[in-house]
């Protein structure tokens, strides 16, 4: 049964009103351009004389106001604005600017107190409103004197209210700060708003994020370990949080939406087949650069606790006027790891000019256009310092309408190096502050081999880094941050003296080592290895009474990600044949390659063969590089990248195309000298070849055919004698039936019912396949392909035996053995492409047995860099002159002195390490006096009749 639908008369007329205010605002805004595109034509036409009206097209991109109640629903559109100008940051408070004539239609609403949404539209479309485009009309400005009673209008984005609600003090409190224990950003910002909400602070306020997932719905990545004095505003912690890349933030109307970092807020639109590209003369009107060299400086001194100081350099700073140096004081860094990754990253923030990038904005035959296609934090493809294209992140959307409803902006962008510049500023405020971690890598603790009572710290939180030591050697860092204990087990108040922070690899029966003890709630330490998990446990003392460890905190210690700068774009050039490549040692922007720099790879392509890139070579140092073996007048492409010691790859440098050049001039081959015969046409012969001048040396191969001969016109005595040897007869002629005795031995294969034998020039057999068996006999070298990943078996013929497996065309793994020079001695070595290469040698006993059992084997490892690392596993032996270490025990009794002998005398000196067992009650004092390459001796005190005493010993060579 149908009802009657009951409306409201106010309903009506007020959605009446505001369809009648969007007609309205559009209709202005296509009279406008229609006024414009009449005033055009009548200029062309030499003055108003005709009228014509054109019909309008929608505007390519518009903006406009609308006014709202306070946390209140839609009022109306501000359609008679003079002007206006907004700016969207990233993680900031935007902000709006609008001047309003006193007697606009509507200006009441704007005039009294209001919210002001910025909305868009696209090609006509329907009009939205974009993140961060919600303001509050709390300033305003004016000129009596002024008779059209223009008013101006400061209106900060909604965000900025966030300052009007504050953290209260509760029963909780430590050292007068609330505590949030490893907690997540969600967890903080959602105890600010519902506990002020419940007060009725920000009524209006909408936030769609938990304490276990961020506004898209993502598990939150870091967690926190915060005190917080109360009295604290949450916008102030929510900008902090941001600048310390914790989060991401913005609103969308009334509602704060916050992300996990880099993430919803850090779109990369730059990569593809198709991306956002802000081109000059189409999206871009203006490119203006503003650089500083102000803050540069190549040289910091960091001052820490306990008179600490480390001097960190920058061999890639720019440093036009020679060395820049400058001054730090870091309090609570007490060790030169810490004080080393800090410097480290204050000279990469002051190492060269800083830019700001900003690109002034076109709409009418733009590609693309903001909020529809970008927005704050996104990466995109534009002009960078200089006008190169190259991805660039979008920090701030800075749009404008004037009094004619003409769309104007700006967009500021920050480049790879100032990206770089704010992580680094990030990681050295969690250094000094502490209280972000990543919440550990999720492993299980090893077992401890003893329990622990529970009283312990809470909230534990490390947080791992990986810098650059002074040797180029990649070192790990830590910093750690709990909350601090103000009771006992019991729960009375106890006043801390210190905390103990322990780590330990994150392995059964690993030891721990106590790291750092502290008076504070924050400690660092380095350097740690990098690639391997630790644990980490802390507990507080008062009084010298230790108490309980907290819970493990297991953190994956980071290897260096940070890639090498781009090298600079390589000299190529060809000469003689061969294509040379040159590379000057330094990076795309001229600096010096940093303390971890390994190699850059030589790339080569065919630009006609997609996928055809490959690394023909590489260079640690200034050098050249010769390719060999390309074709003549073929394009070949070439650029560098470059690669650390922990393997991180830097992007390619500029491209270079050069072509291969023939050794003989183009203009002679194939018009007079074809090979070795003469072309026709280009010489008579009866004028210039001299009789008996053309021999079979002369004549190209297969140049003469059957249809050029005539009928026995080659007979017996117009051979010379030895002309016809196997280098001149077809492959296929060359079978076993049809060679006489007394044939040439030269290279040539045999076939016949037998099988097929295959000889070098010297007439030595090197492939015998027995037809019979099918077994392959190889003299010489075999390999699998030409190039690329491929088997080489005994590429050095006549030298001892070799396997190489080719990585690609220049890195290689092999295996090779050869004899020692001592007697009997055998070696099985291994090798990569990088010269590193171990090593296994084998020696025979008296009865000849090799192996394991029965015999000596001698393990090593030898590299360049970085030292090699050798793992033994099983019991080792000893014995002769060449053994590195020699051990045993001996029982001895009373006395004043003992000698005890290896067994055999060393090549050299040998340092003993003893250890002793005492059998009783009586306690002796040993101590060492004679050493040497056969034994070793020393004193004791003793008494007679004294027990027995085991002692161990165990000595190394130099």
């Amino acid at each position: 049964m149908m009802q009657d639908l009951v409306v409201e008369p106010s309903r009506v007329i007020a959605v009446l009103r505001r369809r009648v205010e969007e007609l309205l605002y559009e209709n202005a805004v296509l009279s406008a351009a229609v006024d414009q595109q009449r005033d055009e034509i009548n200029e062309l036409r030499g003055g108003p004389t005709v009228q014509v009206i054109i019909p309008g097209k929608p505007t390519r991109f518009a903006l406009r106001l609308v006014a709202y109640a306070p946390n209140g629903g839609r009022l109306a559109v501000l359609p008679q604005h003079s002007g206006f100008e907004m700016a969207a940051p990233l993680n900031d408070v935007p902000g709006l600017t609008v001047t309003y004539p006193a007697g606009g239609l509507y200006s009441e609403l704007i005039a009294g107190y209001c919210e002001v949404a910025v909305e868009y539209a696209v090609d006509g479309g329907g009009w939205a409103e974009p993140p961060n485009a919600r303001f509050l009309r709390i300033k305003r400005g004016g000129e009596s004197t002024d008779r059209a009673g223009v008013r101006s209008y400061d209106c900060p984005g909604w965000s900025w209210m966030l300052r009007k609600v504050v953290l209260y003090p509760n029963s909780s409190l430590v050292d007068g700060k609330r505590q949030f224990s490893a907690v997540s950003p969600g967890a903080i910002l959602a105890t600010f708003i519902q506990e002020g909400q419940a007060r009725g602070a920000l009524p209006g306020l909408l936030f769609d994020f938990s304490t276990t997932h961020d506004s898209a719905g993502d598990p939150w990545s870091k967690t926190l370990t915060l005190a917080i004095e109360p009295g604290k505003d949450l916008l102030t912690v929510l900008i902090n949080l941001g600048e310390q890349g914790v989060i991401d933030w913005r609103m969308q109307g009334r509602t704060l939406q916050v992300f996990n970092p880099d993430m919803v807020l850090g779109a990369d639109r730059a990569p593809g087949p198709s991306p956002v590209d802000l081109r000059l003369g189409r999206d871009i009107t203006e490119a203006p650069d503003m650089g500083t060299l102000e803050d540069a400086a190549s040289a910091i001194l960091i001052g820490g606790e306990a008179g600490l100081s480390v001097e960190v350099i920058n061999p890639s700073a720019v440093t036009p006027w020679g060395r820049w140096e400058t001054y730090q004081s870091q309090g609570g860094v007490t060790d030169s790891g810490t004080a080393t990754l800090l410097g480290q990253n204050a000279l990469e923030r002051v190492g060269r000019e800083r830019v700001q990038v900003t690109r002034g904005l076109m709409f009418d035959a733009a590609r693309w256009l903001p909020f529809k296609h970008y927005q704050p934090g996104d990466y995109l493809l534009a002009p960078g310092d200089g006008g190169e294209m190259q991805p660039l992140r979008l920090r701030q959307i800075t749009l404008s309408v004037d009094k004619d409803g003409q769309v104007g902006g700006n967009v500021v962008l920050n480049d790879r190096f100032l990206e770089r510049e704010i992580r680094l500023a990030r990681q050295a405020a969690g250094i000094l502050d502490g209280g972000v971690g990543s919440g550990g890598t999720g492993g299980t603790p090893a077992p401890e081999p003893g329990g622990r009572a529970p009283a312990k710290p809470q909230g534990l939180i490390v947080n791992a880094s990986a810098y650059i030591d002074a040797s180029g050697t990649a070192q790990g860092q830590i910093t750690a941050t709990w909350t601090p204990v103000a009771a006992d087990k019991s729960g009375v108040a106890i006043e801390v003296d210190a905390y103990e922070l322990y780590a330990r690899e994150n392995h059964a029966g690993g030891i721990w080592h106590q790291i750092d003890v502290v008076g504070e709630t924050t400690a660092t330490y380095s350097p740690l290895r990098v690639g391997v998990e630790y644990a980490f446990k802390v507990r507080a003392v008062a009084d010298a009474v230790r108490g309980e460890f907290s819970e493990q905190t297991i953190v994956l210690v980071p290897d260096d990600t940070m890639p090498p700068p781009v090298p600079s774009t390589p000299i190529v050039t060809t000469r003689l044949g061969m294509i040379h490549v040159s590379w000057d040692g330094l990076g795309s922007a001229g600096e010096v390659m940093p303390l971890d720099f390994d190699r850059v790879k030589v790339w080569m392509a065919d630009p006609l063969v997609p996928g055809s890139a490959r690394v023909v070579d590489s260079m640690r140092v200034t050098e050249t590089v010769v390719v060999p073996d390309q074709p003549y007048n073929a394009d070949r492409e070439f650029w560098l990248t470059a690669v650390d010691r922990s393997g991180n790859e830097s992007g390619q440098s500029g491209h270079v195309t050069v072509v291969t050049q023939p050794l003989v001039d183009t203009d002679l081959i194939g018009k007079i000298i074809d090979g070795a015969h003469i072309v026709d046409g280009t010489v008579n012969a009866s004028d210039a070849v001299i009789a008996n001048t053309i021999t079979g040396a002369l004549i190209k191969a297969l140049a003469i055919d059957t249809g050029h001969l005539r009928a026995n016109a080659v007979t017996v005595d117009k051979l010379a004698a030895g002309s016809v040897t196997a280098g001149k007869l077809e492959a296929l002629l060359i079978l076993a039936t049809r060679i006489v005795a007394g044939s040439p031995t030269a290279a040539r294969v045999e076939l016949n019912s037998t099988g097929l034998k295959a000889f070098n020039a010297g007439g030595q057999e090197t492939l015998t396949v027995n037809a019979s068996t099918g077994n392959v006999d190889i003299m010489g070298r075999f390999t699998s392909g030409a190039s690329g990943k491929r088997l080489v078996i005994n590429p050095n013929f006549g030298a001892d035996p070799e396997i190489r497996l080719y990585e690609d065309d220049t890195n290689y793994h092999a295996i090779t053995a050869s004899s020692s020079s001592e007697s009997g001695m055998r070696i099985i070595s291994m090798r990569d492409g990088d010269g590193r290469y171990g090593y296994l040698t084998l020696s025979p006993t008296s009865a000849g047995v090799w192996g394991v059992s029965g015999s000596t084997i001698v393990c090593g490892v030898q590299a360049q860099a970085p030292s090699g690392v050798v793992r033994l596993y099983g019991k080792l032996g000893s014995g002769h002159a060449n053994s590195t270490f020699a051990r045993g025990s001996v029982t001895v009794g009373a006395g004043g002195g003992f000698s005890v002998g290896y067994g055999v005398t060393f090549e050299s000196d040998m340092t003993p390490v003893l250890d002793f067992f005492d059998i009783g009650s009586t306690v002796y004092a040993h101590v060492l006096n004679a050493k040497g390459p056969s034994g070793f001796g020393w004193l004791q005190s003793a008494n007679s009749g004294a027990s027995l005493h085991d002692c161990h010993f165990f000595a190394w060579r130099h």
